[in-house]
């Protein structure tokens, strides 16, 4: 496979990375970008990316923004429909895009944000790996990484919507990848563990998270590495798999 520690290993290729404004996606575009890929920056929210956007361009990387509320499925077809009358179409798409909005059990639960959990990172995320395929299929293959939870696969108590959406995520990467096969078009998981980002600050403050001494509680950028080696793997390289950054099995 290709060297990633090499700047230019991505060059040529375009990716898109959701939920590029903060945290885990800013740092995966910033690290695409520094290989040379173009990233195209997309989130709700259109300062952030265009704050992420410019610190690339000030790094001397190729990147531009593109608002998309990923759980409109017409906001991610003008997504993409933007990025290919730009770039020429995409060979990599990171679903990075996510929320955690009741951190309870199911019996304490609010059923109106459990089930915007879910909207954004069970259906924002369908709606992504869908309306990519046939513009992934348009340039040869591809490859897509959804950004999975360790609580998607060993829940923690008071995480239930959070959990049930990315253990669904899981389940949606091992049916692309059946379906996706023969297209060369790859997709996986990949699994951060605990990350310092505003989302989950609160939560690794207090301890609920960890779940283990021995765990690795990273900043954004050291998830970079392994989403470097997951966009640039040539083909077929691995597909319908989870890769993790955590130090815990359960």
């Amino acid at each position: 496979m290709p060297d990633m520690t090499d700047s230019k290993a991505l060059a040529g290729k375009v990716a898109i990375v959701t939920g590029a404004g903060r945290g885990i996606g800013a740092a995966i575009a910033a690290g695409l970008a520094r290989s040379g890929a173009t990233v195209c920056c997309a989130a709700r929210t259109t300062a952030e990316i265009e704050a992420t956007a410019a610190r690339i361009g000030d790094a001397g990387g190729e990147a531009f923004a593109q608002a998309a509320d990923v759980t409109d499925a017409a906001a991610v077809e003008a997504l993409y429909r933007a990025v290919a009358a730009r770039c020429g179409g995409f060979d990599t798409l990171f679903i990075n895009a996510g929320a955690s909005l009741d951190q309870r059990r199911v019996e304490e639960s609010d059923p109106t944000l459990f089930e915007r959990t879910l909207q954004v990172n069970l259906i924002g995320a369908y709606h992504c790996a869908r309306l990519a395929i046939p513009h992934l299929r348009a340039r040869g293959g591809g490859r897509m990484v959804l950004i999975g939870s360790g609580m998607g696969h060993n829940s923690l108590n008071g995480h239930a919507a959070y959990s049930c959406s990315k253990a669904a995520v899981w389940m949606l990467v091992r049916i692309l990848a059946n379906e996706l096969r023969g297209d060369n078009i790859s997709v996986n998981e990949l699994v951060p563990g605990p990350v310092r980002t505003s989302m989950t600050a609160t939560q690794l403050d207090a301890g609920g998270v960890i779940g283990s001494p021995v765990e690795w509680v990273k900043q954004p950028e050291d998830v970079v590495p392994l989403a470097l080696m997951l966009a640039g793997y040539p083909a077929p390289g691995p597909t319908g798999q989870s890769f993790s950054l955590m130090r815990r099995t359960s």
